[in-house]
């Protein structure tokens, strides 16, 4: 008899880890379709150092998945899988405007640019990508000079020169003889 339950116990349990078995096969092969994201990063117009590949690389997803540079300035971001991705190119000396690549599950691309402020504006780019340097970054700001005008548009010198002025002109304006006629 308990050899009986055993056996049936047993019976249960390959059953249970067959369908499972089964069941995440079938996930897998829905999940296996990956895809390739591909284009090209132009380098900036006044002539390039070279070796600037090695200092550029493209992101998906803030670094979800990479990709790198050819010395061509192509680049292939592979297995990815359907959905949605901010491609970024990251160099320390330019900025580089960011792309939303939308992939459905079909395995249609499309692209456009990524606008932060107006989100529903939808403005479409050609894929395969062609990144464009924006401008070059700018680390440090440069120091406001002095001038005159910030000296004279302070709060405490209007406060000291207003009631200065005041003091000093309206006394003349009374003395004027058109004043006088009007004051009698």
């Amino acid at each position: 008899m308990i050899m009986y339950k055993i056996v049936i116990f047993l019976f249960f349990v390959i059953v249970n880890t067959s369908n499972k078995c089964v069941i995440a096969e079938n996930d897998e092969d829905a999940s296996t379709d990956l895809y390739v994201i591909e284009g090209k990063v132009f380098p900036w117009e006044n002539g390039a150092p070279n070796g600037w590949q090695l200092m550029t690389h493209v992101m998906a997803n803030g670094g979800e998945h990479y990709g790198f540079l050819r010395e061509d300035g192509t680049f292939i971001i592979s297995n990815v899988p359907s959905g949605s991705y901010v491609i970024e190119v990251v160099n320390p000396n330019y900025v580089y405007e960011p792309v939303r690549v939308e992939i459905n599950s079909k395995g249609k691309f499309r692209a456009r640019k990524v606008n932060l402020i107006q989100t529903s504006q939808v403005i479409q780019v050609p894929y395969p990508l062609k990144m464009r340097p924006l401008t070059p970054f700018r680390y440090f700001q440069v120091r406001e000079q002095w001038r005159v005008t910030d000296f004279l548009f302070n709060p405490m010198v209007l406060m000291m020169i207003l009631p200065l002025l005041l003091i000093m002109i309206i006394p003349k304006i009374t003395n004027e003889p058109d004043t006088r006629k009007v004051c009698k």
